[in-house]
């Protein structure tokens, strides 16, 4: 489907739930302007952090009122001791104090409103950087359950693929990690089942790729994407994951035919592309955005306890509004 098409119906799915979001960057003209349209439009109830004159002051200089919009100063928050003594105990011998200066930081104050329940995610990134979302993230939120990393993911919506319409896929890492493990690939493509799940409208179906089709090729990358898939399918064995396939095998039920030896239930028709390291899926996902005037939304970041998400830097108001309902669809 369309990317407009999948986004307006994850805009339904959430809209009027009374979902919080909490958004970091309360000095962002472009953030304010999007706590107004997420308020207006019913989507979440936005929660601006930031010194409250600040925050008048980036309204005022955006041309957006902040009637029903709450606003919050970590630094003078009723829960920053709270925080503070809750973060303070899950890490040795760190001194309240200390733990009091990392806990008002906007990021890390959002990630610990998010881990208490007080909002239901946080969406940052357009004027903070992707390694500060996700040490926050990592540090206050904290990883699911038999995750041990953090990974992204982008959206990309292919225009009239293969004759059959629009379709969604989910790619996977192309803007975290450089080089993974065995067990990192595992935890990046479980992550990204949770993900296409909440997102796609349909169960993942996972495919580690490779520049090899179930032995085509050797290498100590095909090696390290074959024992990632042995430990997936340990860790979840319900789950539709299959490798290693080259692209083609994975996405294309004619190559598979010929390619894949046996049975699967994902070559060919694999929703979710799992990439064995950064290199490859940076460029995949920027020659199928401009090769196939594919649409690439993200990148979102995964492998939480709680989505979050990382907004690019140069996010517009539209993108700030689509990430929150595409991270907070990932709720129901």
């Amino acid at each position: 489907m369309p990317a407009e098409s999948l986004i307006e119906r994850c805009t339904q799915k959430v809209q009027g739930r009374g979902f919080s979001v909490v958004l970091p960057e309360g000095r962002d003209e472009r953030i304010v302007k999007a706590a107004r349209r997420l308020k207006d439009e019913g989507i979440a109830e936005p929660i601006v952090l930031g010194r409250a004159e600040q925050i008048r002051a980036t309204a005022t200089g955006a041309g957006a009122h902040l009637d029903g919009i709450a606003t919050l100063d970590p630094k003078q928050s009723a829960k920053l001791d709270d925080y503070a003594t809750a973060y303070a105990a899950t890490r040795d011998d760190l001194p309240l104090n200390v733990a009091r200066r990392v806990v008002m930081k906007p990021a890390f104050f959002g990630g610990m409103m998010v881990r208490y329940g007080d909002a239901d995610t946080m969406v940052g990134g357009a004027a903070t950087a992707t390694a500060t979302m996700i040490l926050s993230g990592t540090m206050t939120v904290g990883l699911l359950k038999g995750v041990a990393t953090a990974s992204s993911y982008f959206l990309m919506v292919i225009p009239d693929f293969q004759g059959q319409g629009d379709k969604a896929f989910i790619y996977a890492d192309c803007a975290v990690n450089i080089d993974p493990s065995a067990e990192a690939l595992a935890d990046i493509a479980l992550a990204s089942a949770a993900s296409a799940r909440g997102l796609l409208g349909e169960e993942p179906r996972v495919a580690m790729l490779s520049y090899s089709t179930q032995g085509s090729g050797l290498g100590d990358s095909v090696d390290k994407v074959r024992q990632a898939l042995e430990i997936a399918r340990r860790r979840a064995p319900d789950l539709a994951i299959d490798g290693e396939f080259q692209a083609d095998s994975a996405i294309i039920p004619r190559v598979a035919a010929k390619k894949v030896k046996g049975e699967s239930s994902v070559a060919g028709k694999a929703n979710v592309l799992i990439f064995p390291d950064l290199n490859a899926g940076n460029v995949a996902y920027k020659l199928t955005q401009y090769m196939a005037n594919a649409q690439a939304i993200g990148p979102f970041l995964q492998g939480f306890a709680k989505p979050i998400a990382d907004l690019s830097r140069g996010a517009s108001v539209d993108d700030i509004v689509a990430t929150t309902v595409l991270t907070l669809v990932q709720l129901l």
